[in-house]
């Protein structure tokens, strides 16, 4: 989640084209597919760019990219819709910055033709796409608290738990990651759709990053103003974890604090072997990607619709827990993000 700046005008700059087998949506008889993510920068949404165009080059497709200046930029998103609606597009696929505000431009392409598959983030509600590719985000989260919880508890310690989340918008990445970790963990989440209504004294608080290490270290250094007590911090993904770590480091508590996160990309399992962050879920964006550029390729040529597919979801960590399924940083180095 994931994601930060990206080089986009106001009406959503083409970040990347990769042609395989002609020149665009009508040229040489290619199929255009357009792949929209939240930024250009973050390594999880390069990982799912290079998937697209594997996928492409094999399947003789074209495939244009556009990206948003940050995590949350839904205007930039609607243009490179537009743009892709006006360019003669088969299908785009979707990691959408706003999963509700997205819908009205995801409905005007589907009238307009076009398969639209949200990839890592369904939108909201989810069958305002024709499918989701993406990992089961509360499965992600609820693995991390499960194996939070059995950490604490084998070693006696109480936790002070901070959540260091996406953005103000409740977009469904952020709640179903969010809430998993604490139903994980054991926490009463009182509406399992909404972030922050908890009343679970071990909870110092949630703040948001942006999905960035800049982001993750200004919130983590507001929750320890707010308690330097904390144990235990959740991040909505691996740059955020990263941050957070920094803002730990500098406050001398990086030894007296884990941090769980999600993505299992390759920084991400680097610093789960170096000690930086105790366990991730680990998901696979490249073969969200690729999956997404064939779906769309057959729908080009039959008119067939995909059904939605989870693609999978492992618990990533050098330190096992008892009846929590997992695999160590050898394994999540050998498959990151494939």
């Amino acid at each position: 989640m994931r994601r930060t700046v990206g080089v986009v005008s106001a009406v959503a700059v083409l970040v990347a084209v990769t042609a395989c087998g002609g020149g665009g949506g009508s040229s040489g008889g290619a199929t255009l597919v357009g792949l929209v993510t939240k930024t250009d920068t973050n390594p999880f949404f390069v990982k799912m760019k290079e998937g697209a165009q594997q996928a492409a080059s094999s399947s003789g497709a074209t495939v244009q990219s556009f990206a948003g200046k940050q995590d949350g930029d839904n205007q930039s998103q609607v243009d490179a819709i537009e743009n892709l609606i006006a360019s003669g597009a088969k299908g785009i696929l979707i990691t959408p910055s706003d999963s509700k505000a997205i819908v009205p431009s995801v409905d005007k392409a589907r009238a307009a033709g076009l398969l639209v598959i949200a990839l890592d983030t369904p939108l909201e509600p989810a069958d305002a796409a024709d499918a989701t590719f993406a990992t089961d985000n509360y499965q992600a989260g609820l693995l991390i608290g499960r194996w939070a919880k059995a950490k604490f508890a084998k070693e006696g310690r109480q936790a002070k738990i901070a959540l260091l989340d996406l953005n103000p918008n409740q977009v469904s990445v952020d709640v179903q990651r969010d809430q998993g970790f604490l139903e994980g963990f054991g926490v009463d989440v009182k509406d399992r759709n909404r972030i922050g209504d908890e009343s679970d004294p071990r909870i110092v608080g949630h703040d948001v990053t942006n999905g960035d290490p800049a982001g993750g270290r200004t919130a983590m250094e507001n929750l320890l103003q707010r308690d330097p007590g904390i144990t235990l911090v959740y991040t909505i993904n691996e740059p955020a974890a990263a941050g957070a770590y920094e803002a730990l480091k500098a406050a001398g508590k990086e030894k007296d604090v884990v941090i769980v996160s999600v993505d299992g990309g390759c920084p991400g399992v680097t610093n789960v072997k170096g000690g930086v962050i105790g366990a991730t879920s680990q998901q696979y964006p490249l073969k969200m990607a690729q999956l997404g550029v064939e779906a769309v390729t057959k729908f080009a040529k039959d008119g067939s619709k995909p059904r939605n597919t989870d693609t999978g979801v492992t618990l990533i960590t050098d330190q096992p827990a008892e009846g929590v399924e997992s695999k160590d940083s050898a394994f999540g180095l050998q498959n990151c993000w494939g």
